[in-house]
């Protein structure tokens, strides 16, 4: 809703006078964009969730391997293995899909 208001005040400062009269609130020229929009912030919030957890994890296991002396072991190597775990056993997908389902209301 928030979204399609910004669209609506757009067309209403950018557009002639004589397309606005024609442009109706509930017209596919302000909802298409405003869900697309909607869509793409609610997706970069779910992106930027799942990353700090992946991002700690990263550092964690960089930290211990330098502190082990295993300098040439890639850090990637061994914490995807620990981030694919952890997200399946936090439920990530569930987590992911309702929160996706939530945004649609």
């Amino acid at each position: 809703e928030k979204e399609a208001n910004y669209f609506r005040n757009l067309i209403k400062r950018t557009w002639p006078e004589d397309i606005k009269r024609k442009i109706k609130p509930d017209s596919l020229l302000i909802l298409i964009p405003a869900f697309t929009v909607s869509q793409l912030t609610q997706a970069f919030r779910i992106g930027l969730l799942i990353y700090l957890p992946f991002l700690a994890i990263d550092l964690l296991i960089s930290n211990i391997l330098l502190a082990m002396g295993m300098m040439m072991v890639s850090p990637m190597t061994i914490s995807l293995p620990f981030k694919l775990l952890i997200f399946l056993l936090a439920g990530g997908w569930d987590l992911t899909l309702a929160q996706l389902v939530q945004s649609f209301s």
